[in-house]
């Protein structure tokens, strides 16, 4: 029982991990020269850095089992830090909410009582919104956009601005006003509503590929299994005795696509089973996230390793030097469309440069700026948006990647559920 994976990102990997736990030989076929998909690693001036800057939470449950599994020291992985959102506009803090370390729900209910630069009618605003979607089990009558939703809910200008629109956008990576109000319920539902760990942030100490994907691909190995990278598998045919690539050797018995989505088309004329999700897909709208990287001194630190901003490009601030030992580099992030998809990569770097500036007047001039832009980083998660199952037509062709059907966005978590589930159906069809 040979299974034959194309794709060595997050939901390649976990697709391929989840076999091989159950002793199937599996082998995964990656066009480029490390995993981990559009979540790896690239080097940049003997740095080993992100093609995106990305984050896990504690509701991450998967990908932990996962990284567990696969011998990683998770509390080693990650610096794991209780929520607490530091946002600023400028040079001034406009709202601080942090979690403390209290069981579930007062955790979050003492957070948004005793957040700062919100007044009383805010404050309960935010704990009124929160009771409701609870009562309703989490669950919309009908999805709408998120800045729908908060008007409805009569939510103040600061909240939306300070609270709500950057959860929006660190989890779906999509404006408010065109974002599904139900996806980000179910985050809420699984992060600030679970159980306390469940809320808090796990910030990488490496760069993505090492996270996870190496890590999966040395306990593949050790089973058996093979990771072939820097091979583009181009064509694929099905014979009467299974599946054949043209990099493969011989037959395999299932084939699980892990791709990102607006790739699957490349395979589509030798895949009629493909077919039906690709018409799902042709109306798709792709999400961007750029990453600007900022070196300083060394020694250049800031008050914590993680802040929001706003009234800004940029939106989220990592310290690289506390995480990642990276002394001196900051990573500033932003996530879906914007202004700044119309600048240049320099004129970016310079615009992102002078925010953090303001937003932290005692630090000194950086010494050089790259910018990562990932211009299909996500598809837009927008409402009652129709996804591909994992299955296909062809009993023995399935789809795994963060774009398929499931609760959740197009996380890291997303994509490694989405892996354990196509691997999954593969094990239910081929059981002896």
């Amino acid at each position: 029982m040979r299974i034959a994976i194309i794709g060595a990102g997050y939901a390649g990997m976990a697709a391929a991990m989840e076999l091989a736990s159950h002793g199937r030989q599996v082998e995964v076929f990656e066009a480029g020269p490390l995993p981990g998909g559009r979540a790896r690693r690239v080097e940049i001036d003997g740095l080993a850095l992100d093609n995106g800057q990305h984050m896990a939470i504690g509701a991450y449950r998967e990908l932990l089992r996962l990284m567990a599994l696969a011998s990683v020291e998770v509390d080693a992985a990650f610096a794991r830090l209780p929520m607490e959102l530091d946002v600023y506009s400028g040079s001034q803090r406009r709202m601080r909410l942090a979690c403390p370390r209290l069981p579930a729900p007062w955790h979050t209910l003492v957070g948004l009582l005793c957040a700062e630069g919100l007044d009383a009618r805010a404050r309960w605003a935010a704990i009124r919104t929160m009771a409701v979607a609870r009562l309703q089990g989490w669950r919309l009558k009908q999805d709408q956009s998120v800045a729908g939703w908060l008007a409805a809910q009569g939510q103040p200008d600061i909240l939306v601005r300070c609270l709500w629109e950057p959860l929006t956008l660190a989890a779906l990576n999509t404006p408010i006003a065109s974002a599904s109000a139900q996806v980000l319920l179910n985050v809420l539902r699984d992060s600030l509503a679970a159980e306390r760990a469940a809320s808090d942030f796990l910030l990488p100490r490496s760069d993505l590929s090492a996270l996870f994907p190496e890590a999966a691909a040395r306990y593949l190995q050790a089973r058996g299994g093979q990771l072939h990278c820097q091979a583009l598998v181009k064509q694929v045919t099905r014979t009467d005795t299974g599946w054949q690539l043209d990099r493969g050797t011989g037959d395999y018995a299932q084939l699980i696509l892990a791709l990102p989505p607006h790739r699957l088309g490349m395979l589509a004329e030798s895949l009629p089973a493909l077919s039906q999700p690709l018409a799902m897909l042709a109306n798709w709208q792709w999400q961007p996230i750029y990453t600007v990287y900022l070196q300083y001194p060394a020694g250049t630190r800031l008050a914590k390793p993680m802040l929001g901003m706003v009234d800004s490009c940029a939106q989220w601030l990592f310290d690289r030097g506390q995480l990642c030992g990276q002394d001196g580099l900051l990573a500033a992030v932003i996530s879906a469309e914007g202004r700044h998809e119309a600048y240049t990569q320099a004129e970016l770097a310079a615009v992102v440069a002078e925010e953090v500036a303001r937003c932290q007047p005692q630090l000194p001039a950086p010494l050089w700026q790259r910018v990562i832009a990932e211009k299909r980083a996500t598809y837009a998660c927008t409402p009652d948006l129709a996804r591909p199952g994992n299955a296909t037509r062809e009993p023995s062709l399935w789809l795994a990647g963060d774009y398929t059907a499931g609760p959740y966005p197009a996380t890291l978590e997303g994509a490694v559920r989405s892996g354990v589930a196509a691997a999954q159906g593969v094990l239910a069809r081929t059981q002896p």
